[in-house]
């Protein structure tokens, strides 16, 4: 329960992060599809179990979690068609995309006690 419940915190820090970048893509919590809640628990998990231990680390991990799933390079993010454009090298992404890494490694790290 408390994994779903950091999902949910991390989600929506990153939702308002996306806002203040003027991102209108992401969904609340509440509305986002089961894909999008699964790949932040799996997320959390890899941060959890220290496959993730870096932002680049969780940034590669949630790559390897997209290709698996069929996901690939696009430039604009087009879930319908399993396009995301931030899947590129960590080093490869602009800083207002590499500061999500950071906001989620960050948050999780801060809320892992809880566990």
């Amino acid at each position: 329960m408390i994994i779903e419940q950091i999902a949910h915190v991390v989600h929506e820090a990153n939702r308002a992060y996306c806002l203040e970048l003027g991102d209108t893509s992401q969904p609340p919590w509440s509305e986002a599809p089961d894909w999008q809640k699964e790949s932040a628990i799996n997320g959390i998990r890899a941060v959890l179990n220290g496959t993730a231990n870096s932002p680049e680390k969780q940034h590669q991990n949630w790559m390897d979690e997209k290709i698996a799933a069929g996901w690939k390079y696009g430039p604009v993010k087009a879930p319908e068609k399993k396009e995301h454009p931030c899947l590129v090298p960590y080093a490869d992404l602009l800083l207002e995309q590499q500061i999500k890494d950071h906001l989620f490694h960050a948050i999780v790290t801060a809320l892992s006690p809880l566990i």
